[in-house]
């Protein structure tokens, strides 16, 4: 009985965080003058479903197309944050090399570094090498471990995982690279599965990225392409644009249950040691 005032409580936080979400999907049935008739009433009266239809063909390029656009550099950041911070990590926590401890300062400070305050001069660059209007800006520096946050997580890990290890491989005659790739990466799994779904979820979200560097519509991703139904100077489409921003959350849903065991186990286990 002391628990059901605690209960109702976080039900009641739940149901305020998950209302704007049960908003759009019901919206995503109603035609456009149902949609801001002031009813805080979630079913449609008249229940449209062509908003999808006319969302998944309305644009200029089918609606699959950005998603795929957005699947791909979401494979390759995955792949370039597993792979370079990983190791990266390793390099910080394992090895022992000059002034380990002052690159490690500069690493987590970047972490503190605002995004804008680099956008230029990232952008300069790219625009001199050729990178701009395609994925290469996006999906390029995943390989070269600039993300600092996934580096100080797996940082924490590694740490925690006992040297012996290490030691036994380096009496076996193991040298650095072997000892990474046999022994402290497979070990790395549950911190690599949080560290692949939450490269996932931002690179997938990320808007601002992708609006500075991508200008083709053929490129466009997902984030992208539903700022298409959105018309400053006319009337916009408000249900298909409902209909696929509701669409697009089913990926995160789908790889959020499938892996949210993974997720809990990753981050509980980061900071532990010994």
């Amino acid at each position: 009985m002391r628990r059901i005032p605690i209960q109702l409580l976080v039900a009641a936080g739940a149901l305020a965080m998950i209302y704007p979400v049960l908003w759009m999907a019901s919206s995503s049935l109603k035609p456009d003058s149902e949609i801001f008739s002031g009813s805080a009433n979630l079913l449609p009266e008249t229940f449209r479903w062509e908003n999808y239809a006319e969302g998944w063909n309305g644009l200029r390029e089918p609606f699959e197309t950005f998603y795929l656009n957005s699947f791909i550099i979401s494979a390759l950041a995955v792949a370039g944050n597993l792979l370079t911070c990983s190791m990266a990590a390793y390099a910080f926590a394992r090895l022992r090399f000059r002034m380990r401890a002052l690159w490690f300062a500069v690493m987590l400070g970047t972490i503190m570094l605002p995004y804008h305050a680099t956008l230029i001069p990232q952008y300069t660059l790219f625009y001199e090498l050729g990178w701009v209007n395609s994925f290469l800006p996006l999906t390029v520096p995943k390989f070269l471990a600039t993300d600092a946050f996934f580096i100080f997580l797996f940082v924490q890990f590694i740490r925690g995982i006992p040297k012996e290890l290490d030691q036994a491989a380096q009496i076996d005659g193991a040298g650095p690279l072997r000892i990474y790739t046999t022994i402290i990466f497979p070990l790395l799994r549950p911190a690599l599965v949080t560290g692949a779904i939450f490269t996932t979820i931002w690179t997938y979200n990320d808007f601002f990225s992708q609006l500075i560097y991508i200008s083709d519509t053929a490129l466009y991703t997902v984030p992208l392409a539903l700022r298409m139904f959105l018309d400053t100077t006319g009337e916009s489409a408000w249900g298909p644009m409902l209909a696929m921003s509701t669409l697009s959350l089913l990926p995160l849903v789908v790889m959020f249950v499938l892996f949210q065991r993974q997720i809990v186990e990753g981050i509980s286990t980061t900071g532990l040691k010994g």
